[in-house]
């Protein structure tokens, strides 16, 4: 059945305002602390969070709320549940890199039904309803029709505890890069999957990741036509952190190169 038309005009007006109250403050001082050792919070990250949860509060009294910096229904609730990012790509508006964006999903039963993301840089508003289709400023997406990881741009990102597995991430990323024709690492999940959706990345994958980083660009991705799971294949739910995000050709070759690392790595630690 369709959902709430409010649903998604609420999605849209949370993001963008997210983005306005992100771009008021790019180029100031503000407050930034560590949550761990490389792991960033601003004051921005709050100030746009408790904004965020004002609206749904008044709009939506009995709906749940997952989000970055204070917290919310951990374990999949019943009904409806918004799950946002203020800033996705917080250590980039940090130093003042203009890569970030806010991200949003509403999922009812654990299903993403809604997505938003936007991006105040480059003014870019990516939505989707599940069986809608996905959008770009109003404009259908539709992901790249490469078929051949050698003709591929791929995309990932790199988890806040990588400084303890260097040589698990970084093979990875090396196994990739010997087979596509380019990898890049751009410090926003939620940007990652959306490029993937409108067809400027082929696929994404990482590990590790929060609900509110992915939950709305995969819905976003699976309507423009691709495909998504978890890095193992296996069907993707964003409380499973892991995320696989294709333009769908490109899908089993970038499984087989995962499948193939890490058997590679189980057989150097078996004795």
């Amino acid at each position: 059945m369709p959902v709430n038309p409010l649903y998604l005009t609420t999605a849209i007006e949370a993001v963008v305002l997210a983005g306005d109250l992100q771009m008021a403050r790019v180029g100031e001082e503000f407050a930034v602390e560590k949550k761990s050792a490389i792991d960033l919070v601003t004051e921005v990250d709050v100030a746009v969070e408790r904004r965020f949860r004002a609206l749904i509060a008044e709009r939506f009294p009995d709906h749940q709320i997952l989000a970055e910096e204070l917290g919310g229904a951990a374990a999949v609730p019943p009904g409806p549940c918004w799950v946002f990012d203020p800033i996705d790509g917080t250590t980039n508006f940090a130093h003042g890199l203009p890569i970030f964006c806010a991200s949003l999903a509403l999922e009812i039963d654990g299903v993403a039904e809604v997505g938003a993301v936007y991006d105040p840089n480059r003014r870019e508003l990516f939505t989707a309803e599940r069986g809608g289709g996905a959008f770009l400023n109003g404009r259908p997406l539709r992901v790249s029709p490469a078929a051949r990881l050698v003709d591929a741009m791929l995309v990932t990102g790199f988890p806040y505890d990588v400084h303890t597995r260097v040589d698990e991430i970084v093979g990875l990323f090396g196994a990739f890069v010997g087979r596509a024709r380019a990898v890049r690492r751009l410090g926003s999940a939620a940007l990652d999957l959306c490029y993937v959706a409108a067809g400027r990345l082929d696929g994404f994958w990482e590990t590790d990741l929060k609900p509110w980083a992915i939950a709305g660009g995969a819905l976003i991705v699976a309507e423009a036509g691709g495909r998504v799971t978890d890095t193992d294949g296996a069907p993707f739910a964003s409380r499973g952190g892991h995320v696989l995000a294709t333009n769908g050709h490109l899908h089993e070759a970038m499984l087989d190169v995962i499948r193939t690392f890490r058997a590679g790595r189980a057989r150097k630690v078996t004795p």
